[in-house]
């Protein structure tokens, strides 16, 4: 009732907060999935539109993208599916093939992409599958993981290859933005000393 009670005109005042100090809201994230009624998931989109975003990212279960599908087709603004490293569940976006299923479904689902999950799970480069699907991708998720189910380790100590995906990004200028995940241990140091750290790994990585 809280939700499709709302007055959207607070979503427009916030974009309009966000725009007057030069920041874009891109993407909204909501857990959208089969607990939310039909009403709700149009707020949902209808807050996303106010706000200026050109996507959402959720995490529902694969086989509710069908259902989800429909209302992106319905407001024509792109889902993006997050995907974790789990590849033995059938509901899952880790597995080959699972993206493709919901994208299967809906020209609207689409991938946001975390490449160091997509390492650990599948034990191989996102690349080959960001050439392919770019056009899908709506946002990527950067860390650093290791194959085979590896930790997160700090950047360039892994084998998620994320100099290559950013100089790939550059290169093909594709629209959708990277954003920088911190889940690496921090020993002997603090969150932000080490977000600085990403982030000139990703302005030596674009020079």
């Amino acid at each position: 009732k809280w939700r499709i009670s709302q007055n959207f005109d607070k979503y427009r005042e916030a974009r309009q907060m966000y725009e007057r100090a030069g920041v874009a809201i891109q993407i909204v994230r909501f857990p959208l999935n089969d607990s939310w009624t039909d009403d709700e998931i149009d707020y949902a989109f209808n807050a996303a539109k106010a706000l200026g975003a050109r996507a959402i990212h959720c995490e529902p279960p694969l086989s509710q993208t069908k259902r989800l599908g429909l209302f992106a087709d319905k407001h024509k603004m792109m889902l993006g599916y997050h995907n974790h490293a789990n590849v033995t569940s059938v509901e899952a976006f880790a597995r080959p093939g699972s993206w493709e299923q919901a994208f299967f479904y809906s020209p609207f689902n689409g991938a946001n992409l975390d490449i160091g999950h997509f390492v650990a799970g599948n034990s191989r480069s996102p690349i080959a599958f960001i050439q392919e699907y770019h056009q899908r991708i709506t946002g990527v998720h950067l860390k650093d993981r290791r194959m085979n189910a590896g930790p997160n380790v700090p950047w360039g100590q892994g084998d998620t290859p994320i100099r290559e995906v950013l100089q790939l990004m550059k290169r093909e200028k594709y629209p959708f933005m990277a954003i920088i995940e911190l889940e690496y241990r921090v020993d002997g140091s603090d969150p932000l000393t080490e977000i600085r750290k990403c982030v000139e790994f990703c302005r030596q990585a674009l020079a």
